[in-house]
């Protein structure tokens, strides 16, 4: 009894005292075993006996821990009409056991608020996952479509992305907000999704118990073995306006002194696409001009295009292009920047 009992008591204060392990951030694997063993040396009449020892073991329970994190703090930019406009996640495995996660999306609710501010006033066409299967960060060719994450292990992340189309009726300024949501499924076969993970309800048993230690995310609850993320498209369309000037070059009278508006006068046409800030590139603008027959042409200056602005007015800086048929005076204009200015201007005579 002696002995029972002071075994008994340095165990105790082995367990109080506590063991090392290894510092993982997802913790000990689940379904590890831990054993300790307690030891007592001891000697009767002076003689060393034979030490005894008595040990206890447990399994390591299974901690459920998900995170989806959009990459990048900024709204993705979009164009009415896009194809193939991406979002980027991180899904990230932060149990301590190897998972297969299932993946969701799903879009937010129509006038709710968006992820980075205004409110919700799109729907994307078309939603698909696609796992970056080369690790480039950028979504390409190569990546596939996916329903799931496979085999995720503990500590480990994938990047997925959300691919949509854009409807080509979206306005400037439109929000659609996107929601990227993993699942806790069981492991075991590689390429084919286990069961859902459930959590164990009761007291602690024997073997590998589930416990979801998963926070709160865009739309789920915590402690509900998924995770789910948001992030938005923010439409930043091309806005142009238009403005024409005109101002009078010569006459046949005065010439470049003094002209005036007489037949004959030289009268030269500027018309400028602005683009507002903010928004994107505007791409093979066409602009057209349709002269009335009270003006003629001036084939002999031409037209040109792709001049600058400076203070409301036209520079002489252009490049030959454009076309005049029948008095329609045409030209195209490859790229019009954000915040940019770019010019069609040619001159005509009063007839």
């Amino acid at each position: 009894m002696t002995h029972r009992y002071r075994l008994s008591t340095v165990f105790g204060t082995l367990v109080l005292a506590g063991f090392s392990v290894p510092a993982f951030a997802a913790g000990t694997a689940a379904g590890s075993t831990i054993t300790n063993t307690a030891s007592v040396a001891y000697s009767v009449g002076g003689v060393a006996q034979t030490a005894v020892s008595a040990s206890t073991s447990f399994t390591v329970d299974r901690k459920v821990n998900l995170l989806v994190v959009e990459t990048g703090t900024a709204t993705t930019s979009i164009s009415p009409g896009q194809v193939a406009a991406v979002t980027t996640f991180t899904v990230t495995n932060s149990s301590n056991a190897t998972l297969d996660l299932g993946l969701a999306v799903a879009q937010q609710a129509t006038g709710a608020t968006a992820q980075h501010g205004g409110i919700d006033s799109l729907n994307v066409t078309t939603p698909l996952m696609y796992v970056d299967t080369n690790s480039s960060g950028a979504y390409d060719a190569g990546d596939a479509a996916v329903t799931y994450l496979d085999e995720l292990a503990a500590d480990t992340s994938k990047t997925v992305f959300i691919v949509a189309n854009i409807p080509s009726t979206a306005v400037n300024g439109d929000v659609a907000s996107v929601v990227l949501t993993a699942q806790a499924f069981e492991s075991g076969i590689a390429s084919s999704q286990g069961a859902l993970v459930t959590a164990t309800t009761g007291a602690n048993t024997s073997g590998k118990d589930t416990v979801f230690a998963d926070g709160a995310g865009a739309t789920d609850a915590a402690n509900d073995g998924q995770y789910s993320g948001r992030d938005d498209y923010t439409v930043a369309a091309s806005l142009l306006t238009i403005v024409k000037t005109s101002k009078l070059i010569s006459d046949p009278v005065n010439g470049t002194t003094n002209p005036k508006m007489i037949p004959g006068a030289i009268v030269e046409y500027c018309i400028q696409a602005n683009n507002a800030a903010g928004g994107t590139a505007a791409t093979s603008v066409v602009i057209t001009d349709t002269l009335p027959g009270t003006l003629a042409f001036l084939t002999s200056f031409g037209s040109f295009i792709n001049g600058s602005v400076t203070g409301g007015a036209c520079n002489a800086d252009g490049v030959a292009g454009g076309s005049n048929t029948s008095g329609t005076v045409t030209a195209t204009l490859p790229t019009v920047a954000a915040g940019a200015s770019k010019t069609l201007y040619f001159r005509a005579t009063i007839n």
